[in-house]
């Protein structure tokens, strides 16, 4: 494998000078301006003070423009919320509404269930009065011992 350590790596930085390196450079241009300049002191003292404030101006600028910018990634982050929040809650109310949908069907579906069930009863109890269980053969003792072995509350037992 090889080694990359001696490798020289590269780095790029993006956005980067920014404000510091403004007055950083500022000021080295204003000192050696000053040790190149022939002028004499007073003359050297309100250029001194020229460049301070147009320094300041621009400063200043610079600042407000970042606050801009800084406020609009602001309103469009903001925006980018709401606009998932509602997308979100839009999502949530139609899951609701599907579960609402889903549970009344099942509703119906038991309801369904449940009344076959009593029809097969009904029809299951009707079939045992009107036909004995050990059919005609064991006469009515073979009737009355089916009703005492399972049921409940008069369902017929099954088995």
């Amino acid at each position: 494998m090889r080694d990359h350590d001696d490798v020289p790596y590269i780095v790029i930085e993006r956005e980067s000078g920014g404000l510091g390196s403004f007055v950083l450079g500022a000021l080295v241009g204003a000192g050696l301006a000053l040790l190149f300049a022939p002028m004499s002191g007073e003359e050297t003292q309100e250029e001194i003070r020229a460049r301070a404030r147009h320094l300041r101006d621009q400063a200043e600028d610079r600042v407000r423009e970042a606050q801009r910018q800084l406020e609009a990634r602001i309103d469009q982050a903001r925006t980018g919320v709401s606009e998932r929040v509602d997308q979100v809650k839009g999502a949530v109310d139609a899951g609701r509404q599907a579960a609402r949908e889903a549970r009344g069907e099942m509703e119906r579906r038991l309801e369904r269930s449940k009344a076959a069930y009593r029809a097969g009863v009904e029809a299951a109890r009707d079939t045992a009065v009107s036909s004995p269980p050990g059919g005609a053969a064991r006469g009515g003792a073979a009737e009355g011992a089916g009703d005492e072995e399972g049921g409940s509350e008069g369902e017929p037992s099954v088995g």
